[in-house]
């Protein structure tokens, strides 16, 4: 193969951080040509694409992506994603909470390498879960989702792919720390043992040093925070049957509430303190025979666990969860030629809660315990009928057992259309349910003087979603201008609300009796305008009604417009690289107020649309990059998190009311490492 010289020494600049590795003798003449042996490019795509190629609407959120911002775990990890919002969930634990398709995260079925996870109690604390560094890729499938991965998905799934110890030999460094105290070490390394059997170990460990009250409401603004988290791989490569193994702990202790430095309380007023103890652990084996390569012919057996020891107060109220999963999949895939594929299978799933909880101040009261168990068998078929390359279609069907619910039958359907070149149709239908738990995905509310009602017997969720859009990419001046459009509506037969309206002073946690939907808009659009910067912009347009006893009325805290415009700047080949994100959040509708006794408001019916600017500079080189950035550049917080902040123990108290970002400007700085052998 012959290449012109200056081509090489180009290539061999443009490309840092990994280089040509090939042996060039320069020549005398610069315009002579040299022979090679061999050449490997690394070029650099795109660091968010939608998976053209697949029947579902797919977004893949790559490493690249995630380098754009500190991204110190996977609720960070969505700052450029204009699909997935994530917000906190009060003003005092420091909970993240997951919206698609406008509904909140427990209609989204969270996916660890297409393992079920973060379900019950890890629910409300589970985006924290998973270091961002630890992170390969996200894939986010709005709408109806594979039947392979169960029955619980709704609005759509979230599939995290962590890095591999079969990937390149590799050890890689990162440490984070910010304005606020807040600091971050992360290390990772595999190493190949031989040809086929491969190990990797994965380390995280923060702390938050020190607590901060800008308000001056007498509470920390955001928990002080302690984790440590670590996870072993391991791999069997082989030409025939393929072997996973992992197991991971973590250990995680949060602290709030009123702070001595900056509270006053009167006489010896007890201060209100919050505290939340986590020992998580996990374990999966993957395993998969491939009887037929030329036809993608594989069997393949799941088995997962997971120990999620959960506890916790908020002043003297208690809640405490064990919860222990295990998962089991059976598959067998196959294609039968070019135009036909089978999928089946056969899953096993089992919950075991034991809890203990007191809903009250009142430390005379017993903690109240229960157990909760459920056990799930099923069943399903999922058949891909493809023609050329114009139309793929793909249908699905489960059966499943529960000893809590009896028979339960979820059918979707999948298609995708090329009527041409340059556009790809994609639409989707399908069925979802799920086994709610009150206190362990909600025991946030506990921040707060409200009662806690739950009413008795209350069923299982049940909704359908459906969804289309389009996607199509033009050449102006010669770059690709990619636009895609997308309308999803989900209406619940069977859904477990949160009625914050009948009594501001309590929650009462009910059955729907009426209706209740949600219809969703998105436009995007990306585009390179020079070589080395490209732009994405797009706009969301959201309607969520729940009927709660009186009506229809749109659901509160949910913001009706969204805008995102992300810039990503990298010249110098890439030695420096400038990304700036804003988000523009819409106004929305505040739970029911009530009249203070003097006579005001306890707060707005409504709250004012915001915007949000996120900023990064990374300097790369060849194993090292240094990045510093903030976050909330725009300083916009609100204003009054908590209400009745003077009064922690009283029913005014209330510090879930939250809309808009709790912290003011963080400006932060890092570095990472990375070392690969090949």
């Amino acid at each position: 193969m012959k290449i012109i010289t200056n081509t090489i020494l180009l290539l061999s600049a443009a490309l840092p951080v990994s280089p040509i590795r090939a042996m060039v003798q320069e020549p005398a003449d610069t315009t002579s040509t040299v022979e090679l042996s061999g050449v490997e490019v690394t070029t650099k795509g795109p660091s968010t694409r939608k998976l053209r190629g697949s029947v579902t609407n797919t977004d893949v959120i790559s490493s690249a992506e995630l380098l754009r911002a500190a991204c110190c775990n996977l609720g960070e990890s969505f700052t450029t994603n204009p699909s997935v919002d994530v917000s906190y969930s009060d003003a005092a634990t420091g909970a993240r909470q997951i919206k698609l398709l406008g509904l909140s995260g427990t209609y989204v079925q969270m996916l660890t390498e297409n393992i079920p996870n973060f379900r019950g109690s890890a629910l409300p604390f589970g985006l924290g879960y998973v270091p961002g560094p630890w992170l390969q890729s996200i894939q986010v499938s709005k709408g109806a989702s594979s039947v392979k991965n169960g029955y619980e998905s709704i609005t759509g799934q979230i599939n995290i792919e962590l890095k591999k110890p079969q990937a390149d030999q590799q050890l890689a460094v990162n440490a984070y720390s910010d304005i606020n105290g807040k600091a971050e070490i992360n290390a990772d390394g595999n190493l190949r043992l031989n040809r086929r059997l491969s190990t990797s170990l994965l380390l995280h460990g923060e702390n938050t040093f020190a607590s901060h009250d800008h308000n001056g409401d007498g509470f920390i603004d955001m928990p002080k925070l302690r984790q440590v988290t670590a996870m072993n791989r391991w791999a069997w490569m082989g030409s025939d049957y393929v072997f996973q193994a992992g197991v991971k702990y973590l250990d995680e202790q949060r602290r709030s509430g009123q702070d001595s430095k900056h509270s006053h309380p009167s006489g010896n007023e007890e201060l209100y303190k919050i505290g939340i103890d986590t020992r998580r652990w996990e374990g999966f084996t993957k395993n998969a025979y491939i009887f037929d390569h030329e036809n993608d012919g594989n069997v393949a057996l799941i088995l997962s666990g997971s120990y999620n020891d959960f506890s916790s107060f908020y002043g003297h109220k208690v809640y405490d969860t064990d919860q222990t999963n295990v998962y089991s999949s059976l598959m067998f895939e196959r294609k039968w030629d070019e135009n036909h594929a089978l999928s089946t299978g056969l899953s096993f799933n089992y919950d075991n809660y034991r809890q203990q909880m007191r809903l009250t101040h009142d430390t005379s009261v017993t903690p109240d315990k229960s157990r909760d168990i459920e056990s799930v068998v099923g069943a399903y078929a999922q058949y891909t009928f493809n023609i050329g390359t114009r139309l793929l279609l793909m249908g699905g069907l489960r059966y499943d057992y529960s000893s809590l619910w009896g028979s339960m039958v979820t059918p979707r359907f999948h298609a995708r259309w090329n009527p041409g070149e340059f556009l790809t149709v994609h639409a989707s239908a399908g069925r979802g349910m799920r086994t709610p738990h009150v206190m362990a995905e909600n025991n946030f509310l506990l921040a707060s003087g409200r009662r806690i009602i739950i009413n008795p017997n209350i069923g299982m969720e049940d909704a359908t979603n459906a969804g289309i859009g389009a996607g199509s990419t033009f050449y102006i001046a010669n770059k690709p201008l990619t636009v895609s459009a997308e309308y999803y509506y989900t209406r619940f037969a069977h859904q477990l609300i949160a009625d914050l309206d009948s009594d501001p002073h309590a929650v009462t946690f009910k059955d729907l009796e009426g209706r209740s939907f949600s219809h969703t808009c998105q436009i995007e659009l990306s585009y390179p305008l020079l070589p080395d910067f490209s732009l994405t912009a797009a706009y969301r347009l959201t309607s969520v009604k729940t009927d709660y006893g009186n009506g229809l009325t749109n659901k509160p805290l949910t913001s009706r417009n969204k805008g995102l415009v992300s810039v990503s700047y990298a010249p110098c080949m890439g030695l420096w690289q400038f990304d700036v994100t804003a988000s523009f959040i819409g106004s929305g509708r505040m739970p029911a107020p009530y009249r203070t006794e003097s006579g005001a408001m306890s707060w707005a019916e409504r709250y004012h649309p915001y915007a949000q600017l996120n900023a990064q500079i990374t300097r790369n080189f060849r194993h090292w990059s240094v990045y510093i950035g903030g976050e909330n550049l725009t300083a916009y917080r609100q204003k009054r998190p908590i209400i009745g902040a003077e009064d922690p123990w009283g029913t005014d108290f209330d510090a879930t009311m939250v809309y808009a970002p709790l912290h003011g400007a963080i400006i932060y700085a890092g570095f990472r490492y990375t070392f690969t052998k090949y």
